[in-house]
């Protein structure tokens, strides 16, 4: 073992790793339970685990006599590798939990106080539902209804977004705002939707980390897959202001400062391009890089739609033949020639095009899909090759230029300076140089160049693409910056060959199920959904996105009445913690005229509710599944057990919620108001050519299905802008250009004047260099939301076997600062902002920077008997500025804002306790031991 390099190490590691991961679980503690005698009856059901909300892990449920019994990875699904993780097993005391709830109630006492919760029947809670929603349209309008949509149950938030067509709203709270939603704004935006996903499990032979812990969770492969990526890879890069996990491992780590994400990577483009480690075909044939930008003409364009399906007129200085030729067209973009230029060409006669009508060059025949290429070579062990076109090059030959000022004739016969977007991207990197990023982002500059050249240096260029893409995840969304910081990676993903090639950024899989519960497609007339709230202050929430409104937006609708006063909400696993300021926004809840909410517990959101409606396990439901990140499977969650019997599928509830108002569901089934198996079964049949039970079966037996090989087209081949499959019938992207937007006509037309055509890096809003006076005051800077093993998000805190490996909210300090501090190991700390202020427990660590703290997010506390539930005493999103908010999309700067610590004492603390309490002065349950986690104890009894 002496002689064991860090890479051997590190194999071994993963293999026992991997043999832990798919044997028996050791059972200690409260994981103890009793094996009965004699099993009349055991079943094996294959399924996709829902217990994170993330993944599609491959699982077998064993049903013993009615009653699952254990969860275990599914060894044949190859993209997760046999993991399950302790969420997935502690799915079983989730099903049979005492506390879950079982039948619909009602509260009896106000709002902000303990509920008193009644029960009622299902006839009364969907009667008093319609009424009230009827009411609220008939006296505020439809608009005064939002939804409020949470994650992990994904047939609720499928049907919960369908429930703002039923309810003619365009309003939707959705945790998207500040979790994928920047990365799918910001790739919409730059290139097509959802980009950001990177194909893991085709293994990158750079595997770079940037702004989370996959090892853990995350929607691209994790868990085992991830640690075997990382120790594979013939470099792991981390990008985090902590040393994680795995991160402690790897190559190369860059601990940027909080926030400052948006400059490194920029700086590492930087590094790309002074290097010329670009692809130079790629960036002059399918980005906008070699369009001409001139500041003389007058931003002008052409019609076109959004993604969204809605039209709009784009404006735009790029330089068009309308700008240069009477009768010219608007949509052919102007590029600089250089073999024009060497020909002894000169001005004008050195342009030509990019027809966005034809979908190609000046001079090239007709367009059509590449169909020369080969078949990959990179793939996951297990999975199928895919098919690899090869790059088009420019027929006839051109060279676009990437640098230099050129002066042209406008046709008005004026002379313009005009210069190529590169050129401009490439000045704005060089403002990041490693040198100049050291001094915001406190990487070493060495650090930054070493990291940079590691990721844009082919290891074997034989391939034709890069290293691999980049896992950029959540951290990057939460400091202000989020969409410009999203374009940047997208930037940097397309220019160094990474962009839709095997282990590259590949985007969702694509295959043959569509989301299912959805009213046939439809969408609010504009009429209403202009009315989005935030669309003023956040222009692209109508009409480009129209995926979510702005959550401060309609908190302060709620408080305010204005721009018009909101009133009802429908709940959907949703949370008031997870954005803006979650005190705020518990305020803002109570004020409600209206709350029903569909949920498995109490939670503290749920508290404010006047109906309170029970739902499905995933244990107990049926659902088609492909995956939401680029792993490429398909399969299905399979109902194992059955449900408590007064509870409901979401599905159901919202088919029953329609039919209480009086209004027609929307459906090609035959009934009126079918049911959530009838749409599954017709969703199945048209998606498949079969029912949903001869699906199940199917699945049963072969198991999880590649999607490369089921879908050739939409999924098994890379590089899809050479193939039409982004813009159907067309090359290129999704974009008004057709090319991946380095400077970007969408922010160009709908935010004119702010300067974000070019991406670019912003201070988070509350930074020492922001605001250096704020942090005088509060001398740390937060950062937050690092991934549990345990939790997912608020999820699981009620579970024993959970719980009792994590009791309590921890906030990581540097112990140089803990000594200052006069704070030791384990103590409760009180953290407080300019915002709010709350209590966690003390871990001191030197993988955080001196003068960085960081808190876990989404804490509550169900042994709480009060309304709050405890979030208010621990949820580090009470700490947040409601405005402090991503110029583009709104996201909340969750994470990069300035706080100050003291030690929790008696003296100091409510109840003369440092420990948090209950209302009655309880204390919060704070070790393993601890008798009332028994009391969770699943309850396999009350089910019929």
């Amino acid at each position: 073992m002496l002689n064991l390099t860090r890479r051997s190490f590190l194999q071994v590691a993963a293999a026992a790793s991997a043999l832990a991961a798919v044997a028996p679980q050791a059972t200690v503690a409260l994981a103890e339970q009793d094996v009965p005698a004699h099993a009349a009856e055991v079943k094996r059901i294959r399924s996709c685990c829902r217990a994170c909300g993330k993944m599609e892990c491959g699982v077998w449920v064993t049903v013993e006599n009615g009653k699952a019994v254990k969860i275990e990875g599914d060894e044949s699904a190859w993209h997760s590798r046999g993991n399950c993780c302790s969420k997935s097993q502690s799915s079983l005391q989730a099903a049979y939990h005492p506390d879950r709830l079982k039948y619909p109630m009602k509260r009896t006492n106000p709002k902000g106080e303990e509920p008193g919760w009644v029960r009622i029947t299902w006839d009364e809670a969907f009667t008093s539902i319609g009424q009230k929603v009827n009411e609220t349209i008939e006296r505020y309008g439809s608009q005064s209804i939002f939804s409020m949509i949470g994650t992990s149950r994904i047939w609720s938030m499928s049907g919960g977004n369908a429930m703002t067509y039923y309810f003619e709203s365009p309003n939707v709270h959705y945790a998207s705002q500040i979790c994928k939603g920047p990365r799918f704004v910001g790739t919409r935006i730059n290139s097509y939707d959802g980009m950001f996903w990177l194909a893991t499990s085709e293994r990158p032979k750079v595997y770079v980390q940037w702004g989370g812990a996959s090892e853990i969770s995350n929607y691209d492969d994790s868990c085992r897959t991830t640690v075997d990526i990382a120790v594979n890879a013939d470099t792991h890069i981390v990008v985090d202001p902590r040393m994680t996990g795995l991160g402690k491992e790897s190559d190369i780590w860059n601990p940027v400062r909080p926030g400052t994400d948006g400059a490194l990577a920029l700086s590492w483009t930087n590094v790309i391009i002074e290097n010329n480690l670009y692809d130079d075909l790629y960036v002059k044939r399918w980005t906008n890089g070699p369009f001409l930008y001139c500041s003389s003409i007058e931003p002008t364009g052409f019609e076109t739609k959004a993604p969204s399906s809605r039209m709009f007129e784009v404006k735009t200085r790029l330089l068009k033949e309308s700008d240069v030729v009477d009768g010219g067209s608007p949509k052919r973009f102007m590029i600089w020639d250089k073999l024009r230029e060497a020909a002894g060409m000169t001005g004008n006669d050195c342009l030509t095009y990019y027809d966005v009508d034809l979908g190609n060059f000046e001079g090239e025949l007709e367009w059509s899909p590449q169909t020369e290429g080969r078949l990959s070579d990179q793939y996951a062990e297990g999975a199928v090759p895919g098919f690899l076109p090869d790059p088009v090059e420019f027929d006839p030959a051109k060279d676009p230029a990437l640098y230099g000022e050129f002066e042209i004739v406008l046709k008005d016969g004026t002379v313009a300076k005009t210069i190529p977007v590169w050129d401009m991207y490439a000045q704005r990197c060089a403002e990041y140089a490693p040198e100049k990023a050291e001094d915001i982002t406190g990487v070493p500059a060495d650090l930054i160049r070493k990291a940079a050249l590691a990721y844009g240096t082919r290891i074997d260029p034989s391939t034709g693409y890069g290293n691999g893409g980049i896992q950029y995840m959540l951290a990057i969304e939460h400091s202000g910056n989020a969409v410009q910081n999203v374009r940047c990676f997208d930037i940097l993903v397309g220019i160094t060959g990474n962009f839709d090639t095997p282990g590259g950024n590949r985007g969702g899989t694509k295959g043959g199920w569509g989301s299912q519960f959805t009213p046939g497609g439809k969408m609010n007339p504009d009429e209403i959904t202009e009315k989005i709230l935030g669309g003023e202050e956040f222009p692209l929430l109508y009409p480009w996105l129209g995926m979510f409104s702005d959550a401060r937006s309609v908190l302060d609708a709620v408080m305010t009445g204005e721009p018009y006063g909101m009133h009802l909400c429908m709940l959907s696993s949703g949370d008031h913690m997870n954005m803006v300021n979650a005190m705020y926004a518990w305020e803002a809840l109570q004020k409600l005229d209206f709350m029903f909410a569909s949920e498995l517990w109490h939670a503290p959101t749920s508290q404010l509710a006047v109906i309170l409606l029970p739902v499905h396990h995933w244990l107990e439901v049926d659902c088609v599944r492909i995956s939401q990140g680029a792993h490429g499977v398909e399969g299905a969650t399979c109902k194992a057990i059955e449900p408590p019997a007064d509870t409901m599928w979401d599905i159901d509830i919202y088919t029953n919620i329609v039919k209480a108002m009086g209004k027609e569901w929307v459906s090609e089934c035959e009934s009126d108001y079918p049911t959530g198996e009838e749409q599954l079964s017709l969703a199945t049949e048209k998606a498949y050519g079969m029912e949903w039970q001869e699906f199940r079966e199917n699945f049963q037996q072969s198991g999880w299905t590649d999607c490369k090989e089921k879908y050739p087209d939409t999924w098994g081949t890379y590089r899809r802008y050479e193939t039409g499959q982004y813009m159907p019938g067309k090359p290129g992207f999704w974009t008004p250009t057709q090319k991946q937007e380095i400077w970007s006509t969408v922010l160009e037309t709908f935010m004119s004047g702010r300067g974000f055509e070019l991406p670019d890096y912003n201070e988070p809003p509350h930074s020492p260099i922001a605001d250096p006076d704020l942090c005088q005051e509060f001398p740390y800077i937060m950062t937050t939301g690092r991934r549990v093993p345990v939790y997912f998000h608020n999820e699981h805190r009620q579970l024993p076997w959970c719980r009792e490996q994590w009791p309590v909210p921890r906030v990581e300090i540097n112990p140089e600062d803990a000594l200052e501090l006069g704070i030791e190991q384990g103590d409760w700390v009180w953290i407080e902002s300019k915002w709010g202020k709350i209590r966690q427990c003390a871990d001191l660590y030197y993988g955080i920077n001196k003068g960085v703290v960081n808190c876990e997010h989404q804490w509550w506390l169900p042994e709480f008997s009060g309304a709050t539930k405890g979030f208010d005493l621990v949820n580090v999103n009470c700490l947040t500025d409601k405005n402090a908010q991503c110029p583009i999309g709104g996201a909340t700067n969750v994470r990069a804002y300035p706080v100050k610590l003291c030690k929790a004492t008696p003296e100091n603390s409510p109840y003369d306790n440092p420990v948090p309490c209950d209302v009655d002065g309880t204390e919060m349950i704070t070790s393993p031991d601890d008798p009332r986690l028994k009391e969770w104890l699943p309850t396999y009894e009350g089910r019929e």
